[in-house]
């Protein structure tokens, strides 16, 4: 007999870095999920990733307490910044795109940078061929301000 399914749920969680504390405690204690059992299954899949990289997990949850995890890449705006070298900056210490994206550059990738991104992404993204996925990392790298050198 199959699982009765109880929901799923969206987090973005930093690889190797679930703990019990906000925001991910909460979010999974109250739909019933064993939250220890969560942050070491977690801090196991993602040991291989490069530690504190943000990580869009989906959680599905079950009536019987029981729950999967599908976790996915981090996002290209993570990997643009980290080739593009954007130095932490504002409240949060957090690197940061332009302001006026279009109008103004605040740095420069290559086209082998972007196509490492695409291949590293290819599994999460809608693209047929490594050629497409460039082509969707070329339109993320542009809406942050950052330029790709040919």
């Amino acid at each position: 007999m199959a699982k009765k399914l109880a929901g799923t749920m969206k987090l973005q969680i930093p690889a190797g870095a679930a703990n019990p504390s906000p925001p991910v405690g909460p979010a999974l204690g109250q739909r019933g999920i064993n939250i220890m059992e969560f942050c070491k299954a977690f801090n196991a899949k993602t040991q291989d990733l490069e530690n504190g990289a943000p990580c869009p997990t989906v959680i599905t949850y079950y009536q019987d307490k029981s729950f999967t995890m599908d976790i996915k890449t981090p996002p290209a705006s993570y990997y643009l910044k980290k080739a593009a070298g954007l130095k932490p900056v504002g409240k949060r210490n957090r690197p940061r795109g332009a302001e006026n994206p279009g109008r103004e550059t605040v740095a420069t990738v290559t086209v082998k940078q972007v196509r490492e991104i695409a291949e590293a992404k290819m599994k999460d993204l809608s693209a047929n061929d490594v050629e497409a996925a460039m082509q969707i990392i070329m339109g993320s790298a542009r809406s942050m301000g950052i330029e790709v050198k040919g």
